[in-house]
């Protein structure tokens, strides 16, 4: 079984791990199943991930993380060869995937204190980049947005990872990627590509990693305007997790095709799930 699985809200909350899940990953994939994680996270870099996972005790390498940002990057290289230069704004994270497909990548932070410092015209700042890409940025300024917008108005491309307008912490939800692609959308007037679920290609690059398709995964994530579409995108399975954003009246209330096929609050719900799914195949 290829299972699916999401990072914040499923096997962690912020920097909390979340009872069980990833003990849970670990019994699946030495009974064989396939475990790939995908997330619409655009800060980190997959090597941080492998880090994070393992030291839970997760299964993980890093040709099993797939994040948004690394699904943006293998996008632009494939519908534009000949793309050279782009402007990151979002966490360094972001900026090395991007670096890692042959990129030259200027991150927004660096064209704005350009800008600031000799004075600059955005564009020109910026790098004249192709396209422009846009994650969450946690350290978001008014120029940062402004380099963005102006070089997207200048004609380059406008990709966003993701446009999830929530980021669950342990400290509570967060603004996500979303609220800065708005952001960029509403000072530029255009509308961007988004890569991250609910977007399938997410889901259909993850399974492509183990060489297999989407439509035989099981999403596990706990998103029901994300992880649910995406997974009805591509023709997969679902169980939405009630660890993260989505709760057990909102989960309940979807009906027909827009249900998921299971609910799980816990580790120990989802081992449940998974293992009445596997005898049942």
């Amino acid at each position: 079984m290829l299972l699916l699985v999401d990072l914040d809200g499923v096997v962690y909350r912020g920097s909390e791990p979340i009872a069980g899940i990833a003990g849970l990953l670990a019994r699946r994939a030495a009974a064989g199943d396939e475990v790939v994680y995908v997330t619409n996270n655009s800060m980190w870099y997959r090597a941080e991930y492998v880090a994070r996972l393992a030291s839970m005790g997760a299964p993980v390498s890093a040709d099993r993380v797939v994040s948004s940002p690394r699904a943006t990057a293998l996008y632009l290289r494939e519908i534009d060869p000949g793309l050279v230069r782009v402007l990151a704004l979002g966490a360094a994270g972001l900026g090395r995937e991007l670096a890692d497909v042959g990129f030259s990548v200027v991150m927004a932070g660096e064209a704005a204190e350009r800008v600031v410092r000799e004075g600059l015209d955005r564009f020109e700042a910026s790098g004249r980049p192709g396209a422009v890409v846009v994650g969450l940025d946690p350290e978001l300024s008014w120029e940062r947005l402004a380099v963005a917008a102006s070089s997207i108005r200048a004609g380059a491309r406008f990709v966003a990872t993701n446009r999830d307008p929530i980021y669950p912490t342990e400290r509570g939800l967060m603004p996500g990627s979303g609220a800065v692609v708005a952001a960029v959308e509403a000072a530029s007037g255009v509308s961007p590509v988004s890569i991250g679920k609910p977007a399938p290609l997410l889901l259909e690059e993850a399974a492509r990693a183990v060489g297999s398709r989407a439509a035989d995964a099981v999403m596990i994530g706990d998103g029901i305007l994300t992880d649910l579409p995406a997974a009805r995108a591509v023709g997969a399975r679902c169980i939405v997790m009630l660890t993260g954003v989505t709760s057990r009246a909102e989960a309940e209330a979807l009906q027909g095709t827009e249900a998921p096929d299971a609910i799980a609050a816990d580790a120990a719900e989802l081992e449940a799930v998974l293992a009445r799914w596997r005898a049942a195949s």
